[in-house]
């Protein structure tokens, strides 16, 4: 109950970026909390931003919508994080630290966070037990793949940019915003995209990529590249993995986020048994059907198409990101 009126309050006092730090040896904890949190009280333009996997930076990379939770597993801590945590508390940052004895303790925590998401909701004002923008996404893709079903394709979209092997698409209302001040180059429109990021905003990269190493690595160079220029929370999920968890709070919660799509074309295909399409045009249809929705909720999004060569897509990527925010 502490925790979740901490979390519920601070959030309506602007501190709604829910950061979570886990002692190496539970980090895949906070997955689950980031489901949890999202998923649950993401609505009605309300709810929590949880931000996991972020790696701690020194006090002056944070603004001042940051609420910061440290589990701390008192078997296997460690020490440069014990000393990032505390230089934050002493810049004045709110933490809450958990301390956990050892892995046993984690059934404690999910006892914990149940309730305290409950209450946290309870203070926002919104139903804890309900995902209504989950279903939104689902209909937009339903909708694609049965346009494959009856015509062999998915609908024709044309990249309002190409360049560099990369292309770019938005709908028309995000489109003509970027156009107004971005120069013609791909650098010139990320460089209008994240300049779209206030105060209060957070950055969200939602990658339909293969999550393996090689990707996580230049994603997690990327956000952490946008949030130290813009002091902005940063998430990142991997689609559509992340469609049920956090994709509810990106759709349902606070108008506050700046979106970037990651989509490439698929190395190696195959048929869903029974259906005409592949589990390829599933994953496009998935990731355009959630572009779609955000767009209609009026979210500031970019999406941007790789193409075959993953790898190196992301490398140009993360590169011209970083030119974009010098």
């Amino acid at each position: 109950v502490a925790l979740g009126t901490i979390l519920g309050v601070a959030a309506k006092h602007g501190r709604d970026k829910v950061t979570l730090i886990t002692s190496p040896a539970i980090h895949d904890l906070g997955a689950w909390l980031e489901q949890l949190l999202a998923e649950s009280t993401g609505k009605e333009g309300k709810g929590l931003i949880p931000v996991d996997r972020e790696k701690v930076g020194p006090p002056a990379v944070y603004g001042q919508d940051r609420v910061f939770v440290y589990l701390r597993l008192e078997s296997g801590s460690d020490a440069g994080q014990d000393a990032a945590v505390s230089a934050l508390e002493q810049a004045g940052h709110p933490v809450v630290r958990i301390a956990l004895r050892d892995a046993y303790d984690l059934g404690q925590e999910f006892f914990r966070w149940e309730i305290a998401t409950a209450v946290a909701g309870a203070i926002l004002g919104i139903n804890a037990f309900n995902q209504p923008d989950v279903e939104a996404s689902k209909i937009a893709t339903k909708k694609l793949t049965s346009e494959y079903e009856r015509t062999g394709a998915l609908p024709l979209e044309r990249p309002f940019f190409e360049g560099n092997g990369i292309r770019l698409f938005t709908d028309e209302k995000n489109r003509a915003v970027l156009e107004k001040t971005a120069e013609k180059s791909l650098v010139g429109y990320l460089k209008a995209h994240l300049g779209r990021l206030g105060a209060g905003d957070y950055f969200a990269l939602l990658a339909f990529v293969e999550m393996n190493e090689a990707h996580e690595k230049e994603l997690q160079a990327l956000r952490h590249a946008v949030r130290d220029a813009r002091r902005a929370a940063t998430c990142l999920g991997f689609g559509p993995r992340f469609l049920h968890s956090t994709g509810q709070a990106y759709k349902g919660g606070p108008n506050t986020g700046v979106f970037l799509q990651v989509t490439c074309d698929d190395a190696a295909d195959l048929p869903v048994p029974g259906q005409k399409y592949t589990f390829g045009v599933v994953k496009a249809a998935q990731a355009r059907g959630d572009f779609e929705v955000l767009a209609e909720r009026g979210r500031r999004a970019l999406r941007v198409h790789l193409g075959a060569d993953v790898s190196g897509g992301l490398a140009a990527l993360r590169k011209a990101v970083e030119q974009a925010l010098a």
